[in-house]
């Protein structure tokens, strides 16, 4: 069943999140189902630690990035934008070289709270990392509207 506010393309989920962090750690969305994001990150030398293995802060920004952009989508983001409330992850195998993909899956869809499952496995489709995000709901300000509208009304045009 689909949970998505808007009918989202790959596109759309790309567009919205190809910027700051996620570009700089080469995160590239690459599955849009109609209750799933998938996205995979490279365990180069800029996602590694100083013992050669995936930095667990990286786990955690691709898991932040799926959940935070799934929960977007599950709103109307011209009135309202979902904002990290607490993440957790569990570091269950090392990865030293290929690309860890990430899975998120909802938990929970409140109104005022969702709960995010992400599932991060290496090149081999074994758990690299599980982790849990939580997001909270809030309207946005006057200005926020304004904007937030103009562009995603913009998005969804292409």
């Amino acid at each position: 069943m689909a949970i998505w506010h808007e009918k989202f393309s790959l596109e759309h989920v790309i567009s919205l999140r190809n910027n700051n962090l996620n570009k700089h750690l080469c995160i590239e969305f690459t599955e849009l189902g109609e209750d799933y994001i998938v996205a995979r990150m490279p365990v180069e030398d800029f996602t590694r630690q100083s013992r050669g293995i995936l930095h667990g802060g990286a786990s955690c920004v691709l898991a932040e990035a799926l959940g935070s952009i799934a929960s977007n989508m599950c709103i109307d983001m011209r009135k309202q934008k979902a904002v990290g409330l607490e993440i957790n992850a569990n570091h269950v195998r090392p990865v030293s070289s290929g690309y860890v993909t990430g899975k998120t899956t909802v938990a929970s869809l409140g109104r005022s709270v969702h709960v995010w499952n992400i599932d991060i496995k290496n090149d081999a489709g074994k758990m690299n990392c599980v982790s849990r995000l939580t997001t909270a709901i809030v309207n946005l300000k006057d200005d926020e509207i304004i904007r937030n509208s103009e562009l995603l009304d913009s998005l969804l045009k292409t």
